[in-house]
């Protein structure tokens, strides 16, 4: 049976009742602001505890390479893992739910969802859910609708359907061919939910809904269950914006007050803005500019990253050179206040990227002036300007600069790196003697309590990069070596950690190893 039409069959009856609690990973990069800490300290990487396929119908470009952006598990208060699956070759979703520790399936859930416009695309956009700090789960669903499983931990709940707009059922064979979720789902302390959303065709009825008609936009969905929406053109006032950019999970500042998402436009271009949460009313925006070149940063839909927004407010977010060869394709951080008003130095890398925030005070050998440090993936590819394939991770402090050793422009200084530790034959061979594999992270888990980073790599292996001593002190393999879109690293309550390596969620812990679950070998 089709795992989507699962939802739908009435087999997913009433849960049983029971107080739902603050889950461990909320979402996209741990929370709403995207800091990605760890909620608890790090087993050590010793055993593969146990895996699951996330992709049931992988497709491989090039023989092994996967150009697909798996979405974030979540993970609730009492240790159970939710993790959204492809069935099909380049659609079909459901999640299913685990006991974290041992791997033991709980349930499925299916969903009608559909991604947004993937033969233009290239690569498969994320499918992201996410949990609510009341306990319940939230699903993408058909037509920018979304499910709400009101106990993600039990075998059975109930579940209800919730739409932005009010007419999706009058026509709803529209509605599911031409409107789309494009981001993963952020929901903030009060349970209101944020995502982008992208329309397709002229066969929608846009009288039923005003004048303006429905435009690709940001949706917010109350607590109480009211929707409400912003078209890109009018948050922008840009005729020439089209979409919130793909995997763009909005960010939310520290208060809650203030939405940060980014906005493409035609030619590659765009916007970073920053919404009244409540209103969606326009309180920042700021245009994107290549810091190196001026030229209009490149903001495309293969990229995962979202905006972080940092204990202080400020906010980050990454984006490509123009042209995209000028900074040997890394890209840049961009780093700005939280009214998007002033501009500081960038980091040297921002394609695909999302930072991770570790205080200062976890970091022994640092003694600058800043109360926290990014934690960033920092490639240097090959086959891009004067890149060589020296492929690092980077903590960076966002307040102290150095001239960059690429651009010559002074960017966030380096507190430390780590290179990868695995050759890279093909780059090699390639007359690239010191190349290594790339290091596959979105965002990386910070381990505050351990003083260190968990981080994936292209090479098939999980790493612990200790800030203590400057050196990764663990690791351990998934799978074989293979190039694949970026990967998010998470962990839960119990100190375990997940990482995704050739289309499977690999478990990673202290403990003993656990058979896989039924039929996901």
């Amino acid at each position: 049976m089709n795992r989507s039409l699962l939802l739908f069959s009435g087999l997913l009856l009433a849960a049983s009742a029971g107080a739902q609690t603050t889950p461990a990973w909320a979402g996209y990069a741990g929370g709403f602001s995207h800091q990605a800490n760890a909620p608890a300290g790090t087993q050590n990487l010793d055993t593969q505890l146990w895996h699951t396929k996330v992709d049931l119908n992988p497709q491989y470009t090039g023989g092994d390479v996967l150009l697909i952006h798996y979405g974030s598990p979540v993970i609730t208060h009492n240790n159970v893992i939710v993790v959204p699956i492809k069935q099909g070759a380049f659609d079909g979703w459901y999640v299913q739910g685990f006991n974290a520790t041992t791997g033991a399936t709980i349930y499925t859930m299916g969903t009608d969802y559909s991604i947004p416009n993937y033969p233009n695309l290239g690569w498969v956009p994320s499918f992201g859910p996410a949990l609510s700090p009341a306990g319940k789960l939230f699903v993408p669903a058909a037509g920018g609708t979304i499910l709400r499983r009101d106990n993600p931990e039990s075998v059975t709940s109930t579940f209800t359907r919730m739409a932005f707009y009010n007419y999706f059922t009058a026509d709803r064979a529209n509605y599911n061919a031409n409107v789309k979720i494009c981001t993963p789902l952020t929901i903030d302390q009060a349970g209101n939910i944020y995502f982008g959303f992208i329309t397709f065709g002229s066969s929608i009825d846009r009288s039923k809904i005003g004048a303006a008609g429905m435009i690709s936009g940001i949706a917010r969905i109350a607590s109480t269950g009211v929707g409400t929406w912003k078209a890109c053109t009018a948050i922008t006032g840009d005729s020439n914006a089209t979409h919130v950019s793909f995997n763009c999970a909005p960010a939310l500042s520290p208060d809650g007050l203030t939405m940060y998402f980014a906005i493409k436009k035609s030619g590659g271009g765009g916007y970073l803005v920053g919404l009244n949460t409540t209103t969606l009313q326009l309180k920042y925006i700021r245009k994107l500019f290549d810091p190196s070149t001026g030229n209009e940063a490149i903001l495309t839909d293969q990229s995962s990253g979202a905006p972080m927004v940092g204990p202080d407010g400020d906010v980050y977010y990454g984006v490509l050179s123009n042209p995209h060869v000028q900074h040997n394709g890394r890209g840049f951080m961009l780093h700005f206040n939280k009214t998007l008003a002033i501009q500081h130095a960038p980091g040297s890398f921002g394609w695909d990227n999302t930072p991770a925030v570790i205080p200062s005070s976890a970091v022994s050998s640092y003694a600058g002036p800043s109360a926290y440090l990014l934690v960033t993936k920092y490639n240097n590819y090959v086959g891009f300007g004067t890149g060589n394939g020296q492929n690092k991770v980077g903590l960076l402090d966002p307040n102290v600069t150095q001239v960059d050793s690429i651009s010559g422009i002074p960017v966030m200084k380096e507190v430390q790196t780590i290179l990868g530790p695995t050759p890279n034959l093909g780059d090699i061979n390639s007359g690239f003697p010191g190349a290594v594999y790339e290091w596959c992270i979105n965002s990386a888990v910070v381990d505050v309590a351990t003083h260190s980073a968990l981080v994936n790599s292209e090479d098939g292996r999980l790493y612990r990069w200790d800030f203590d001593s400057g050196q990764i002190t663990q690791s351990i393999l998934l799978d074989g070596p293979r190039g694949q879109a970026y990967t998010p690293t998470i962990s839960g309550p119990t100190g375990i950690v997940y990482a995704i390596n050739n289309a499977q969620l690999f478990a990673i812990g202290s403990g003993p190893a656990k058979a896989p679950p039924v039929g996901q070998h």
